[in-house]
């Protein structure tokens, strides 16, 4: 008898005989948090006047705040195993309409994305060619051009995503290990006074080092994509997927951290990076060209995973007819067209205007854009962890509550460390003006159903 896609019987035998295929989509759905090491580390270290001695525990309180997000992720992915995400838990816990803000927070983090990895992309080509210098906006454009190009054809593929993360990962450990028997070179700015107390400037530092969350809530949404497995084996999937992010990303960032402050790689100049610094000081030529073409190629691989799950997203909210005849979505319908490809093409022309005007804005320089980041993401994580929060009191899981509600503080706290800085401000007006815009254009339509399940669509 032919067995349905979710049946247990069949999801078990694709877990014990594909279990490379698997492996392969939890490195993929990693390529954004372990993307963003190449920028984060270099942007708390700008945060830190240059004081490398508070690093490791800047960088040690990052980790620990995605630890905190990652433990109350795990309850939302156990409620919501056929994926969702944030906007799905605060869909069904206070109304669909209110979806639209981590909705409204994804558009401006995928748009994020897509402009900070090409413009660190084009920072370690530079790291590498320092010729290349005077042209570093065109070269970002460039770079953002060909991965939009690249995705009017169809999916790269996970399997290139996962390669790209798993070399990158290798590699990171390869110089992490020449480092440590390298002697150390002070290189770029280095000072002893981070300009404020030890404390206040490590508070005031870990906020613009939180890019490094970015992809943290992938595996609650990538999960609807495994419809091979049934809910159980999903839901085990996501939340080994989240433990391996975490201890992957939090091991390479302290590494990296702890290594900058012993062979004393300070700011670097405009022409190179941190991690490129670090990377030349520790290890022999031929590791750090490698090094620089695979953190590259990493970058890239993370703006093409947003230009698909950005145009995805708006094609998930375009108006179309269902079987039965009734019309859904909020978009204009053209928003959902694809090409030969399936790829929604007008959606890969929204988010590659977008990112260009964002990469233009911040010439082509990832630590100026990423001082934008992370206020989008927490609002996501903000609102998801409320909505927990409501579960938990609703069905009287007092320990859980109060897990929610730490992890409620201390986002709510790191959004608005965010916000104090002032640019960021322009983030978070972004994602609330598209969520407001997203929720006007709901309510002409008529307040159709399913809107929270468009982030697993």
């Amino acid at each position: 008898m032919n067995q349905s896609p979710a049946d247990p019987g069949r999801a078990g035998r694709v877990f014990r005989s594909r279990p490379v295929l698997l492996l392969a989509f939890a490195f993929a759905v990693m390529a954004d948090p372990v993307s963003s090491v190449a920028y984060a580390v270099e942007a708390a270290l700008r945060a830190l006047n240059g004081d490398l001695g508070l690093l490791v525990a800047t960088m040690g309180l990052v980790v620990a705040i995605i630890a905190l997000v990652v433990v109350n992720y795990q309850q939302l992915i156990a409620r919501y195993p056929q994926g969702g995400g944030a906007s799905a838990a605060v869909g069904e816990a206070f109304g669909d309409g209110w979806s639209f803000v981590p909705i409204g927070a994804l558009v401006v983090d995928f748009v994020l994305t897509i402009a900070i990895s090409v413009s660190a992309g084009a920072s370690a080509i530079i790291a590498y060619l320092p010729m290349l210098a005077p042209f570093r906006l065109i070269l970002a454009v460039g770079l953002l051009v060909i991965v939009a190009g690249l995705t009017w054809f169809g999916h790269l593929g996970r399997l290139i995503f996962a390669f790209m993360t798993i070399a990158f990962i290798i590699i990171a450990v390869t110089v992490l290990i020449f480092g440590l028997s390298a002697t150390p070179q002070p290189t770029g700015t280095i000072t002893t006074s981070p300009g404020t107390g030890s404390v206040l400037a490590v508070i005031l530092a870990f906020p613009v080092a939180m890019a490094l969350a970015t992809g943290v809530e992938a595996p609650s949404s990538a999960i609807a994509q495994l419809g091979q497995l049934d809910k159980n084996n999903r839901r085990r999937f996501g939340q080994i997927t989240l433990w391996m992010t975490l201890g992957i990303v939090g091991a390479i960032t302290l590494g990296l951290a702890a290594e900058a402050a012993h062979l004393q790689i300070g700011i670097p100049t405009a022409d190179t990076t941190q991690i490129a610094e670090l990377a030349r000081v520790a290890a022999p030529p031929g590791v750090f060209a490698a090094f620089q073409l695979v953190t590259a190629l990493l970058l890239l691989s993370a703006a093409s995973s947003s230009f698909q799950a950005g145009p995805g997203l708006l094609k998930a909210l375009a108006r179309r007819q269902t079987t039965s005849g009734a019309f859904t979505g909020i978009l204009p319908s053209f928003v959902g067209r694809t090409n030969s490809h399936f790829t929604p093409f007008w959606g890969v022309l929204i988010f590659a205007g977008l990112a260009i005007a964002v990469t233009v804005v911040g010439g082509g320089n990832d630590q100026q854009l990423v001082l934008f980041y992370a206020v989008s993401v927490f609002l996501s994580f903000l609102a998801g962890l409320l909505a927990m929060a409501y579960f938990s009191r609703r069905e009287k899981r007092w320990a859980y509550l109060l897990l929610n509600l730490v992890g409620v503080i201390v986002v709510a706290f790191t959004l608005l460390a965010n916000l104090t800085r002032g640019l960021p401000l322009i983030s978070l007006a972004g994602a609330l003006l598209i969520g407001a815009a997203l929720y006007t254009l709901w309510r002409r339509a008529g307040r159709p159903e399913g809107i929270r399940q468009a982030e697993s669509e």
